[in-house]
């Protein structure tokens, strides 16, 4: 009875599920610095540190006076159909010359020279017709233009994120390479860990990792692993893993340390 007991409990414990620990950092999952696609002065900043912002926000605008003003000369002469209409009216006269020398031709009443003259002011008509539509068009394209240089006066936000910093304020020039703020994404967090070469065949891309971060203390949150590096560094006998930490409202403070931990089971 003594030796079933032993036997049971020796399998157990050679199936025993221990959970490996390993420090990490927790890291914004994007940092970007965010610019103008062109330089000019700040007109204003509607931003500051700390703030919440999404994807897609106005975040400042740059003096656009010259390229409002070109918008609304191009709006007026791309909406003008003047030059159109005129020639419309002027193609549709020609075409019924040609159509009355033509009948008047086969009456005999008029002559060949006549019906030719009246083909070629049809034919000219029509040809300056196409060139005012085509001009128009051009108008619009032009028109078009001066739209998206007018937007490249307002800078965005490339993600969601909270406002890291900001470094302008209204009435500073920005430069063709200057920043306006840093901008880091929250939600998601990156967990970066380096971990024992000798756990390397336990992870895979997809593995839950539980995750004890500092603040709030020693709450415990669960993260996907997302990368694993490929180039183990012999120096520490280690490699790099990076999971992806849920954060909803962002609610979890980035730069802190943290603790991973994943079962294992010993042999």
């Amino acid at each position: 009875m003594l030796r079933a007991i032993l036997s049971i409990a020796a399998l157990f414990l050679g199936h025993a599920v221990h959970a490996a620990s390993f420090d990490c950092v927790v890291n914004p999952s994007i940092v970007v610095g965010v610019g103008g696609t062109v330089p000019g002065l700040l007109e204003e900043v509607l931003i500051d540190r700390g703030d919440i912002v999404k994807k897609g926000q106005i975040l400042a605008r740059l003096n656009a006076n010259t390229e409002l003003s070109t918008v609304d000369l191009m709006s007026e002469q791309a909406a003008n159909t003047s030059e159109i209409e005129a020639q419309q009216t002027r193609h549709q006269l020609a075409l019924n010359r040609m159509e009355r020398s033509q009948r008047l031709a086969s009456l005999n009443v008029t002559s060949k020279d006549a019906v030719e003259e009246a083909i070629a002011q049809m034919e000219v008509s029509k040809r300056e017709l196409a060139l005012a539509q085509s001009r128009k068009r051009i108008l619009e394209l032009e028109l078009a233009r001066a739209r998206t240089v007018l937007g490249q006066k307002i800078i965005v936000s490339p993600i969601d994120g909270i406002v890291m910093e900001r470094k302008l304020y209204a009435g500073e020039y920005l430069d063709q390479d200057g920043k306006l703020a840093t901008i880091a994404q929250l939600d998601p967090l990156s967990v970066e860990a380096f971990v024992a070469d000798s756990e390397y065949s336990k992870f895979s891309v997809g593995l839950a990792v539980k995750v004890t971060v500092s603040e709030p203390r020693d709450e415990v949150h669960v993260g996907t692993v997302q990368v694993i590096d490929r180039v183990l560094d012999a120096a520490s006998r280690t490699f790099g893993v990076r999971i992806m930490l849920p954060n909803a409202g962002n609610r979890l403070p980035a730069g802190q340390r943290c603790k991973v931990e994943f079962d294992t089971k010993s042999n």
